[in-house]
């Protein structure tokens, strides 16, 4: 865990993510992501300068009308005395069901974080933490480049005028595999996914040709797009 934490208190302190006071709403789906970044700022949060609070928040799209058990997370969060809340949703029956979408990721996303914002607020947290890592930036870089022919991705800290919250993601400098690795050694309680194109989406095809790409041509192509990033100031990089 020294590994993750220093990870994320470097991208803590360069981007000014956390401020003396802050109370922030961490959003764990369950995955090894989201579950590091609650473990990693559980760990931040016993030697960080600046004192801050952790709320630990779900939204449980209920993925064929049923409830996920996320148990595991509650155990996890007990042992660090996080308050947790759960959110069980319709997202599963709207997105897969009603709406029979062709694109599911997209509106899932964008529904499950307006959703995730309220529940920060509902908390009484001023910031929201989400668990975007090193590899999803450069694979979101890349998606908009190739899908939408422009240059973006998320923000590494980004104000929500409408909510009065800043979101923040203190994962950016964490490798995936890092992040796999430190889970795997350390235990942490992965609630697997239930979502139907779990593994089939376009950002697991993107992951996919940049491996590719690395291990037949360029085998430093994710270290060029993401220091592209950095050095071009993109999105407030």
């Amino acid at each position: 865990m020294q590994e993750l934490s220093g990870l994320i208190r470097k991208a803590v302190d360069e981007y000014e993510m956390i401020a003396a006071g802050d109370r922030i709403a961490v959003g764990v789906s369950g995955g090894k992501d989201s579950v590091a970044l609650l473990a990693g700022l559980c760990k931040l949060r016993r030697f960080y300068p600046k004192p801050f609070d952790l709320v630990a928040v779900t939204v449980d799209p209920c993925f064929d009308n049923r409830q996920t058990d996320y148990s595991p997370i509650q155990t996890l969060c007990d042992q660090h005395d996080i308050p947790y809340v759960i959110r069980r949703s319709e997202l599963g029956t709207i997105i897969f069901e009603e709406r029979q979408e062709s694109n599911p990721c997209s509106l899932c996303a964008r529904m499950r974080r307006g959703m995730l914002h309220d529940m920060a607020r509902e908390t009484h947290c001023n910031k929201i933490a989400l668990g975007h890592n090193y590899d999803d930036a450069v694979e979101t870089f890349l998606m908009n480049l190739f899908n939408e022919g422009r240059i973006g991705c998320f923000q590494p800290v980004t104000w929500l005028s409408r909510k009065e919250l800043t979101m923040i993601r203190p994962l950016i400098f964490a490798p995936e595999r890092t992040v796999r690795n430190i889970v795997a050694r350390n235990s942490l309680p992965i609630v697997k996914s239930k979502c139907p194109v779990d593994g089939k989406t376009n950002r697991e095809e993107m992951k996919q040709w940049i491996e590719q790409m690395e291990k037949s041509r360029f085998p430093d192509l994710g270290k060029l797009v993401f220091g592209a990033i950095r050095r071009g100031h993109v999105d407030g990089w």
